[in-house]
C-alpha cells in the first residue's frame, strides 16, 4: 500500500496526469505493474505465516476439526505417544518446518529478483 501510494507521487504519474491520462489508465498500465513483485514477494511471505499460524491453532485445538487433516493437529494427536513412537510428532514437524522455509527462500529469492533497486535499465 505505502509503495502504491508512494508511486502516485512520482514524476511519470504527474506527468500522466498532467498529459490527459485517465486515472483508470494510470493504475492499470501504470502502478499496477510497478507493485506486482512486491505483491507478489508479501503474498510469498505470508503464506508461510499462515502456514504456521493454523499449525499453531490447531496444535491447541482451536483450529481445523478432526476428519479434516491438519499438521498442527497431528502433532497434537501425537503428544501422548512421544515416548514410545516419537516419529509420530517428529516428522509432521519436519514436513511444517521444511514448507515454511522453502516458501520463504522462494519469497527471498522472489524479493531479490524484483527489487526495484537492483534494476538495471539499458
Amino acid at each position: 500500500m505505502a509503495e502504491a501510494l508512494s508511486l502516485r507521487e512520482r514524476p511519470f504519474i504527474l506527468g500522466l496526469r498532467a498529459a490527459g491520462a485517465s486515472p483508470i489508465r494510470i493504475i492499470l498500465r501504470h502502478i499496477f505493474p510497478n507493485i506486482g513483485g512486491t505483491v507478489l514477494v508479501l503474498a510469498t511471505l505470508e503464506v508461510g505465516t499462515m502456514i504456521l499460524a493454523e499449525s499453531a491453532l490447531s496444535f491447541l485445538g482451536l483450529g481445523v476439526v478432526p476428519p479434516d487433516i491438519s499438521w498442527g493437529g497431528m502433532l497434537a494427536g501425537g503428544r501422548e505417544f512421544i515416548q514410545d513412537a516419537w516419529w509420530v510428532v517428529t516428522f509432521p514437524g519436519i514436513a511444517i518446518t521444511s514448507v515454511v522455509m522453502s516458501i520463504n527462500l522462494l519469497g527471498d529469492a522472489l524479493r531479490a529478483r524484483y527489487d526495484p533497486r537492483k534494476r538495471t535499465y539499458l
